[in-house]
C-alpha cells in the first residue's frame, strides 16, 4: 500500500461506544448491586422531599427454604410498582418483610430432634421458641440475599419480622382490642383438623386434593314414625363412617319428593331383603337401589315432609351398646339436596359445618359429642372403637372406618358401601387430610357489634369489611373484589387459636369455675393489658411461658389464683394480617394514617393476607388497611402445568440468574400478562433472552451514533427533516402511553409498545 492511500474507516462516520455488545449479566450484576448498595441508593433517593408518599405494603414471605420462582414473580412485580412510582414523582417507600412464627418452622424443629432422638416434650417451650427464632433468623438472612440479587430495592437493613420484640407486642395489643371490644370468644365448634399437626387449621392453610373415601348406605329404624312408616327405614349416605358413631340427627328437605320403597327381589349376595321398605328422595332410589343389589321394587307412596316433622330413628348401634340408645330426630335442612346421596343427611353436629349450625338453630348445643381426640383417635369412653384412628400419624387411613362398617353390618345397619374419587381437604403443609372435629377453639365473632365507635362503614366486622371492599378498595383486576367478597360474605366466625407452641400466645386469662357464657369469664383489665403489652416489648412473647408468668401479670391487680392463663397461640394469618399496625402505622417509614396505598400478591391471598388483613383491620381500627388490592397468577411451565418438584419441572430463580442474570427473569416479568398464570420454561427464557437483546442493540447502536455529538450538532424542531420530526413525535406519544401504563401497572403494555418502538419504528 503506497503511502498516499487513506485509511477508508476514517472517511467513514460510523457508530462508536464503550459499551459491549455482550451483556455478560451473571458476572456484571453483583458489581453493579454492589456499587448501588454503597451509594446508599434507596436512601439517597428519600432525600428527594416534597414528594407524595406511596406506599407499597410487603406481604410477608415465610421464613423457611430458598425462594422458588413464585416468590421471584412477586417480588419483581413490587419492585416494578415502587420504581415506576417514583419515577413518576412519588417518595416511593418500600419495607420489606417475613412472616416469622408457625408449624413449618416448629416441624423442622421436630424433625431435627427425631433425628437427635430427643422428645420435644422434655425440652422446655422457651428453650423451643429459641430455636424456633434462630432458624426463621437464619432463614430471614439467606432469602434477603436471594432478594437482593433479583435487583429488589428496599430497606433491606431494617425489614419487619413478626418475631420481632414489637411486633410481637403489637400483635398481642391488636388480639386484646378483640379481647376488650367483645368479638373474642370462646366456642366448641366443629373446625379443620390436621391429626398430623395436632392443630386446628384456618381455611386458608386447607388446600383440595383427589382422595380415595368409603361410601356406605346406612338405614335407621324409626322409634316414633307417622302411621304407615313404622315398619319403614330412612336411609343416608356418607364419605365419613367414622362419623355415624357421633350421628345425632337426620336432616331432610320438606321441598324434596320422597317416597316409600319396598324391595321385591335381590340379587344373591345382598344386605337388604323381599318385604323391606325404605325411604329415599325419589330423584335417587333407583340408584341407591341398584348399588344395594335389589334387583325388583315398589314404589308404595308419597313421604310428605310434614310427615317427618316429629319423628324420631333410632341408632343404628344402639343394639350393641347403651351408649347410643338415645333417640335420633328428623331435622329439616335446607342444605339437603336430592343431587346425590339418598336425599336424608346424617347430621353429626361435632363433624360438620351445615350440621353444627342446624343445632345452633334449634339451641341443641349441649347435645354435641366430644368422640374424637386431637390425633384422630377414638377416646376411651367410646365403646368398640376406642383408641382407633380415622387417619394414623403419617396421614393414611386408620383402622377406624373398617372397624364401623364391621359393626354396622353385624348390626344389621348397611344396605350398600363403596368407594369414591372426590376432592378432599387436607393441609397445605403437610398434605395430609384434616377432618372436622369439635374442639374448643377461641374466635372472633364476625357478626357481633363491635362496639368500638369506629361505625362509618358497620357495627360489626363483616358489614365492615363488605362495605369497605365496594367502597374504599380499587381491585386490579375488578375479579379479585368478587373473590373477597363472596368469601367474607359467606364465612363463618373467625378461627384464631392454634395448640402450637412457636407464635404469639392469646394473651387473655379466664376465671377458674366459670363456664364460657359467663359474663366474667375472660379478665378484661386495660392495666393487665398494659403490663402484658411493656413486657413483651423489652422481652418479646417468650415471656408468656416463663415460669411465674401468670403472677408476674396479674399480682397487684387482680388474685392470680382466680384465672387460668391461656398457652394457644394465634393463628399466624392474625399476626401478618396486624401488619398494619407494626409496620404502617408504627415505623417511622410508615404511612401517615397506617394504611396502604397498595397490598400486591398471588391470587391465592384473596383467602389468606388479602382476607385476614382485611378482617383484623376492621375489627380494630373499623375499615381496611389497604386503598387498592392487586393480584397475580401463578407460575406454570411451558406446557401449562403445575410446577412439582416430582415431575422436575420447577424453575428455580437461582439457575435463571446464573444462566442469564436477573434482568432476563426480570424481562419476563414485564413482557407477561401477570393477571393471568405465568408461564416459564427454557425455550421460553430463550426467547426473553433474545429480546433482551434487540433492545441492547437498539440502545447501543443510539449511544454509538451520539458518540461525537456536540451542542453545536443541535438543531431546532423546527429545522428538522420531516422523518425526525414523525420520529419526535411517535416519542411523544410513547411518553403517554408509558406513563399511563405505568399509572396502571399495566408492565405488558409498557414494554410492548417500547419494544415496538426500539426495534420496528
Amino acid at each position: 500500500m503506497c503511502a498516499e492511500t487513506p485509511d477508508y474507516k476514517d472517511t467513514l462516520n460510523l457508530p462508536k461506544t464503550d459499551f459491549p455488545m455482550r451483556a455478560g449479566l451473571p458476572k456484571r450484576e453483583p458489581d453493579w448491586l454492589a456499587r448501588w448498595e454503597k451509594m446508599g441508593i434507596y436512601d439517597r433517593l428519600r432525600e428527594k422531599t416534597g414528594r407524595k408518599p406511596y406506599i407499597l405494603h410487603d406481604g410477608p414471605p415465610y421464613a423457611n427454604g430458598n425462594l422458588h420462582i413464585g416468590h421471584a414473580l412477586n417480588k419483581i412485580l413490587k419492585d416494578m410498582v415502587v420504581r415506576c412510582h417514583q419515577m413518576m414523582g412519588h417518595d416511593a417507600l418500600y419495607v420489606p418483610g417475613w412472616d416469622c412464627h408457625g408449624l413449618p418452622i416448629e416441624w423442622k424443629i421436630e424433625e431435627s430432634y427425631r433425628q437427635k432422638g430427643r422428645n420435644k416434650d422434655d425440652v422446655p417451650v422457651v428453650d423451643f421458641r429459641q430455636e424456633c427464632r434462630a432458624f426463621a433468623d437464619k432463614w430471614v438472612s439467606i432469602q434477603r440475599d436471594e432478594f437482593k440479587r433479583l435487583g429488589i430495592t428496599g430497606k433491606w437493613e431494617k425489614p419487619y419480622l413478626t418475631m420481632d420484640f414489637h411486633a410481637e407486642r403489637v400483635i398481642a395489643e391488636e388480639f386484646m382490642k378483640f379481647l376488650m371490644n367483645g368479638t373474642l370468644y370462646q366456642g366448641s365448634k366443629p373446625v379443620m383438623w390436621s391429626p398430623v399437626e395436632k392443630t386446628a387449621l384456618a381455611e386458608a392453610e386447607i388446600e383440595y386434593h383427589d382422595h380415595k373415601s368409603h361410601t356406605i348406605w346406612v338405614p335407621f329404624a324409626f322409634k316414633t314414625a307417622p302411621k304407615g312408616l313404622e315398619t319403614a327405614r330412612v336411609v343416608i349416605w356418607t364419605t365419613t363412617p367414622w362419623t355415624i358413631p357421633s350421628n345425632k340427627a337426620i336432616a331432610y328437605n320438606p321441598e324434596i319428593s320422597y317416597g316409600l320403597y319396598q324391595v321385591d327381589a335381590t340379587e344373591e349376595e345382598s344386605w337388604t331383603k323381599p318385604g323391606e321398605i325404605y325411604l329415599f328422595a325419589d330423584a335417587l332410589a333407583e340408584d341407591c337401589l341398584t348399588k344395594s343389589r335389589v334387583t325388583e321394587f315398589t314404589r308404595l307412596r308419597d313421604v310428605a315432609g310434614s310427615e317427618l316433622a316429629e319423628a324420631t330413628c333410632v341408632h343404628p348401634f344402639a343394639k350393641l351398646d347403651a351408649f347410643w340408645a338415645y333417640d335420633v330426630p328428623m331435622i329439616d335442612g335446607d342444605h339437603v339436596t336430592d343431587d346425590a346421596g339418598t336425599g336424608f343427611v346424617h347430621t353429626a353436629p361435632s363433624h360438620g359445618a351445615d350440621d353444627y349450625e342446624c343445632f345452633v338453630k334449634r339451641g341443641w348445643t349441649d347435645r354435641m359429642t366430644h368422640n374424637v381426640g386431637e390425633a384422630s383417635e377414638f377416646l376411651p369412653h367410646v365403646p368398640l372403637f376406642a383408641g382407633l384412628e380415622v387417619f394414623d400419624r403419617k396421614g393414611k387411613e386408620g383402622k377406624a372406618n373398617q372397624a364401623i362398617i364391621a359393626k354396622l353390618v353385624e348390626a344389621g345397619g348397611i344396605i350398600a358401601r363403596g368407594r369414591l374419587e372426590h376432592s378432599y381437604p387436607h393441609s397445605w403443609r403437610s398434605k395430609a387430610p384434616v377432618i372436622f372435629r369439635n374442639t374448643p377453639q377461641w374466635f372472633a365473632a364476625i357478626d357481633r357489634p363491635v362496639g368500638d365507635g369506629q361505625d362509618d362503614y358497620g357495627k360489626t366486622i363483616r358489614e365492615r369489611a363488605l362495605n369497605s371492599i365496594d367502597q374504599l378498595v380499587k381491585w386490579t383486576p375488578q375479579t379479585g373484589r368478587n373473590r373477597l367478597y363472596s368469601m367474607i360474605e359467606a364465612r363463618p366466625d373467625w378461627v384464631l387459636s392454634r395448640q402450637r407452641a412457636w407464635g404469639v400466645p392469646l394473651t387473655c386469662f379466664t376465671k377458674v369455675g366459670a363456664l364460657p357464657t359467663d359474663e366474667e369469664f375472660l379478665l378484661r383489665s386495660p392495666e393487665v393489658n398494659a403490663r402484658i403489652a411493656e413486657v413483651f416489648e423489652t422481652e418479646g412473647a417468650d415471656a408468656w411461658y416463663k415460669d411465674g408468668a401468670k403472677e408476674r401479670f396479674l399480682s397487684g391487680l387482680v388474685d392470680p389464683d382466680a384465672y387460668q392463663q391461656v398457652f394457644d397461640i394465634l393463628d399466624v394469618w392474625f399476626d401478618s394480617g396486624s401488619t398494619h399496625a407494626f409496620v404502617l402505622r408504627d415505623r417511622e417509614d410508615g404511612s401517615h394514617d397506617g394504611l396502604a396505598d397498595l397490598y400486591l400478591e398471588g391470587t391465592d391471598q384473596h383467602r389468606g393476607w388479602f382476607h385476614s388483613s382485611m378482617l383484623q383491620a376492621c375489627g380494630t381500627r373499623g375499615r381496611a388497611p389497604y386503598h387498592g388490592v392487586l393480584t397475580h397468577g401463578f407460575t406454570l411451565d411451558e406446557k401449562g402445568m403445575k410446577m412439582s418438584k416430582s415431575t422436575g419441572n420447577t424453575v428455580a430463580p437461582d439457575h435463571v440468574v446464573k444462566q442469564y442474570g436477573a434482568d432476563i427473569l426480570r424481562l419476563w416479568v414485564a413482557q407477561s400478562d401477570y393477571s393471568a398464570d405465568l408461564r416459564i420454561g427454557p425455550e421460553i427464557l430463550k426467547n426473553v433472552a433474545d429480546s433482551y437483546r434487540r433492545l441492547r442493540n437498539t440502545l447501543r447502536f443510539m449511544l454509538g451514533s451520539l458518540s461525537d455529538f456536540s451542542e453545536a450538532d443541535r438543531v431546532d424542531t423546527a429545522e428538522m427533516p420531516e422523518l425526525e420530526k414523525w420520529v419526535l413525535h411517535r416519542l411523544a406519544v410513547l411518553d403517554e402511553t408509558v406513563r399511563k401504563g405505568y399509572a396502571a401497572h399495566d408492565f405488558q403494555g409498557v414494554f410492548q409498545a417500547v419494544f415496538t418502538f426500539a426495534t420496528v419504528d
